[in-house]
């Protein structure tokens, strides 16, 4: 077992026709376009990804969009994985980001499709790490915006940060904005624009975005969806569904996913 790709999900999806609100993933989003098209938003622009081409998404970048008969896969690589390959090519540790969203290059898009057929036939372990290396070196070295440390943030992301922290320990209590500005010690009105101008959406949508990916996890693990919707603090198995099918387009169950551990 590849230990950085332990717990990392992988999706594969079939002429989806879904809109997808504004959600973001803890880890990058590393996709490729087999077929149809996806109209989306990131960055604050507008992105059309046709056949044959890549997708990036950086850690907590919220995004949407809408497919059209859209033929896709996609995985979540951790952080530590795409700095642990930053730092194995320049002798650094650092986390890379991509502003290019849509990526057109045959070669990028050529190299993960080889690395995702590889997963999907169970090959053995050192064709797949070869083939991850291979995809994210390049990736990487051709398309880096700019570089990072996990702990290069300014006195409001501190804060947000702390905020972030309180509500992963409280996912699956009842949260309110009161709570939230206490923890903070800002009013109400400053606690909501400092925390929708860092993170990019309210406070509620990021709770329940954050509840829907912690009970996604859990289902992925084998727990049954009642369960972990449970879990999370969902009111009811129907409430978390809904709430699914918005961010993601379909509803939650163990086909859309696999979970490479």
């Amino acid at each position: 077992m590849l230990k950085f790709l332990q717990n990392t999900m992988f999706e594969n999806t079939k002429s989806s026709n879904e809109n997808f609100e504004k959600h973001y993933h803890d880890t990058y989003t590393i996709g490729l376009t087999y077929k149809g098209f996806l109209k989306s938003y990131n960055l604050n622009q507008n992105f059309e990804s046709y056949e044959y081409s890549c997708r990036v998404n950086n850690p907590n970048e919220i995004h949407s969009g809408v497919s059209h008969h859209w033929s896709h896969v996609n995985f979540y690589p951790r952080v530590e994985l795409l700095s642990k390959v930053y730092e194995q090519i320049f002798f650094e540790k650092r986390v890379p980001i991509f502003e290019k969203h849509i990526i057109d290059d045959k070669v990028l898009f050529m190299k993960l499709n080889n690395f995702f057929h590889l997963i999907c036939e169970n090959q053995e372990i050192m064709p797949i790490e070869t083939a991850l290396i291979d995809a994210l070196s390049y990736l990487i070295l051709n398309y880096t915006s700019y570089v990072k440390l996990d702990c290069d943030m300014t006195h409001d992301k501190k804060i947000i940060y702390q905020t972030l922290d309180f509500i992963s320990d409280y996912i699956d209590k009842n949260i309110t904005l009161d709570m939230l500005a206490k923890n903070s010690s800002m009013s109400k009105y400053h606690f909501l624009r400092a925390f929708k101008k860092e993170v990019g959406m309210t406070p509620h949508l990021f709770i329940i975005n954050e509840k829907i990916n912690r009970a996604n996890q859990l289902i992925q693990k084998g727990m049954p969806i009642s369960e972990a919707s449970l879990n999370v603090g969902f009111s009811d198995q129907s409430h978390f569904t809904r709430n699914f099918k918005k961010y993601f387009g379909y509803t939650p169950k163990k086909s859309n996913f696999i979970l490479y551990n």
